[in-house]
């Protein structure tokens, strides 16, 4: 081959690369005016279809002064990153995905599939994987269930990382499977949030069944976020450990449709693009954010305008952060751990190919029971706080107080009181009956000297005479629940179209709502053992 031929070669590939680079910042910006990127990419376009007849020597000048220009705006936007720009680094087309993380950060890996036709779901991937550490000379393998959404590959049919709930029951099979088995669990989240589906088994209640199952699941769990949006984004996302890309987003809601709401967007208009950059300041959803509000526990950094697939170093950095926090999880639960957790505490990190310590991710029963309750201990934790106005002075003074006085109303009430409320009455009432009894014993002397003073006189009746004697306790009321309060599913209100009323969930209609819409007082069909026993 030629030398002409072969230096046609390497300017057609950095042609290439620059135009990478170009359509990266475009994923970003979503304008080719914003540092005259459409200019470049032009540019670009004429070189590489002048190619063959421009000078070798004036091709690579060119293209050395559209990379440095390049540079100059890349580093730029870096210093000027915006949460409406993290988002379009998030979703761009170039962002790893959870394909590239199985191939780069594990040694190797099986993609287990669902069961039954209904459970494959493309945008929820579950593989078996495998993954080592080097402690000095040695080598060490650890066995590994790896759950995440999948967003990149074969987007077509991946809902763009939406998972329906029956893939969040796939998900929640294998949580199973790794927790008979003994292995860790690491969860990769990439999604805006779950599809919306409210038929039976339905979106939320599958959520919420994944939830009440990873708050208990006998297994060290770490999930690492990139995009983290919704209920979608908590289906796969309660661990022992949070990781967050540097470049990733975790909120609530995603974006847009907290714009669609703050607007009243109706369906079918577009939302203003500015109140989606508005919102995204505002639901304070960058890694720096979640970390100072401490929804997760630490930030996996990428580069400066985030990791892309090719971004090997990155792959390494993301492998040595997973396997430590995974180290420092089962530490925690260990009862042998002191030298362990510090030789951990003073590696800086530097070296991500080395370990210190070697550490197995085996725990027995009662290593298991303190992971669990560590766990419960750091949602606790989390949950406490929010929600809560930042107040000064005298005004928080008197909201600790309220605070502190609320807690202990709570815990005396329901903590003390509550789990032996029949008792307490059934001894009220034992009592009450004695001093009844002892009460008449007293007063009988008393009443037969009151009859012979005053005799009775027809018509005139006496004071105590014709009162009943009771005890002012009587038996708890069991009121009568409906059998249709145990379906798991939700049911349209048939007003809802006339007074917008939203979808309930069974339970909650036939149970604290007694059968009645709370918003337009449609009356439901109940049994007629409902109305005797309530009426």
């Amino acid at each position: 081959m030629s030398k002409k031929h072969k230096t046609m070669m390497d300017s057609g590939k950095l042609i290439t690369q620059l135009q990478d680079r170009v359509s990266y910042l475009l994923d970003i910006k979503k304008s080719q005016d914003w540092g005259n990127i459409g200019d470049i990419l032009k540019k670009l376009h004429q070189i590489r279809k002048s190619i063959f007849d421009l000078d070798e020597q004036l091709i690579f000048e060119e293209l050395e002064q559209i990379e440095l220009r390049l540079s100059d705006i890349e580093g730029q936007l870096a210093r000027s990153l915006t949460p409406a720009d993290i988002i379009n680094i998030v979703r761009s087309p170039q962002r790893f995905t959870l394909m590239d993380i199985l191939e780069n950060v594990y040694d190797s890996f099986t993609e287990l599939g669902g069961e039954g036709d209904c459970n494959v779901d493309p945008a929820v991937v579950v593989a078996r994987a495998t993954v080592s550490r080097r402690v000095k000379d040695k080598l060490y393998t650890h066995q590994i269930m790896v759950i995440g959404h999948e967003k990149g590959r074969g987007e077509e049919f991946r809902n763009g990382g939406c998972a329906k709930p029956w893939g969040n029951d796939k998900a929640l099979r294998y949580m199973h499977t790794a927790e008979t088995e003994g292995i860790p669990i690491h969860f990769y989240i990439f999604t805006p949030g779950a599809y919306p589906i409210e038929d039976y088994p339905g979106a939320a209640q599958q959520i919420a069944r994944n939830l009440y199952a990873m708050a208990k699941l006998r297994t060290p769990m770490i999930s690492f976020i990139s995009e983290g949006g919704s209920g979608g984004a908590e289906a796969i996302g309660l661990a022992d450990m949070r990781l967050m890309a540097s470049h990733g987003y975790y909120s609530v809601i995603s974006p847009e449709g907290a714009a669609a709401i703050e607007g009243k967007i109706r369906e079918g208009q577009k939302v203003p693009k500015e109140l989606i950059e508005h919102c995204a300041s505002q639901l304070k959803i960058t890694a720096q954010d979640n970390l100072r509000l401490g929804t997760i526990d630490r930030v996996v950094q990428e580069p400066p305008l985030g990791a892309r697939r090719d971004d090997y170093a990155f792959f390494r950095r993301l492998r040595y952060e997973m396997i430590r926090a995974t180290d420092e999880v089962v530490l925690q639960a260990k009862s042998f751990r002191a030298m362990r957790t510090y030789a951990l505490k003073m590696d800086d990190g530097n070296s991500i190919e080395d370990f210190p310590v070697a550490v197995h991710w085996d725990l027995n029963r009662s290593e298991i029971k303190r992971l669990l309750e560590l766990r419960s201990e750091k949602y606790r934790n989390m949950g406490q706080g929010f929600g809560l106005e930042e107040k000064k002075g005298l005004f928080a003074g008197f909201s600790k107080a309220k605070e502190l006085a609320e807690a202990g109303y709570y815990e005396l009430r329901y903590g003390l009181i509550r789990p032996h409320e029949k008792n307490v009455k059934k001894v009220i009432t034992e009592v009450s009956s004695e001093g009844s009894t002892f009460l008449r014993k007293v007063t009988e002397p008393v009443r037969a000297m009151y009859e012979f003073v005053l005799p009775k006189t027809e018509g005139i009746k006496r004071p105590m005479e014709g009162m009943e004697r009771r005890s002012i306790f009587v038996e708890e009321w069991e009121p009568y629940v409906s059998p249709l309060a145990n379906e798991d599913r939700t049911i349209t209100c048939p007003n809802a179209e006339r007074f917008g009323c939203q979808d309930l969930w069974v339970p909650d209609l036939y149970g604290e709502f007694c059968g009645v819409c709370p918003t337009c007082g449609h009356h439901f069909p109940l049994e007629y053992q409902w109305y005797l026993e309530n009426f």
